[in-house]
């Protein structure tokens, strides 16, 4: 089969929905165009719903067919439904650096994916490091989980890749354990 010019055996493809969940206006939508496109827009959109890309990764552990759910952000007005998140094989939880309550909007998010699904392969991306600065999280608080946490920009593209490259891995370590 032919995935953008690279010709692969499909029986080594795995394929794993991935959703990125967080509050409003962190930059979720911003991080998946920066991974599944290489771009970047200064312009706010609202994600109304749920929009779908794709990208094909590969990892030490094999190919991933990532099928990324960019879904609405959830704050005081709007929740995240939870029929959106099932079937998913692990997930981004993003929060804005400069923003603290984003944080605990991402935190309550990983728990009640918890509560619905059991424990699935997830990294907090703490998103806007290029305002790094600016930044009024309490890193101490993310000392204290037990998940992965990386800075990324989708400004600059930092880690962005290495942020879905990573879960590809844990998932395709999940599903062959």
């Amino acid at each position: 089969m032919n995935y953008g010019g690279i010709l692969m055996n499909t029986e080594s493809v795995m394929q794993f929905k991935v959703c990125l969940l967080g509050g409003s206006a962190v930059g979720k939508s911003s991080l998946i165009a920066r991974f599944v496109h290489s771009i970047f827009s200064a312009q706010y959109h609202t994600t109304v719903g749920v929009r779908i890309e794709k990208k094909l990764i590969e990892s030490q552990h094999g190919t991933a067919n990532l099928i990324v759910w960019d879904i609405n952000g959830e704050d005081a007005y709007q929740k995240v439904q939870t029929t959106y998140l099932r079937g998913m094989s692990g997930y981004l939880l993003v929060a804005d650096g400069t923003r603290p309550q984003t944080l605990d909007e991402s935190l309550k998010l990983h728990t009640r994916v918890i509560e619905n699904f059991g424990t699935l392969p997830v990294i907090l991306l703490l998103n806007k490091a290029d305002l790094q600065n600016e930044w009024r999280v309490d890193l101490q608080q993310l000392a204290e989980l037990n998940i992965s946490v990386l800075n990324t920009s989708a400004l600059t593209g930092e880690h962005v890749e290495s942020a879905f490259q990573q879960l590809a891995q844990a998932m395709l370590l999940k599903a062959k354990s």
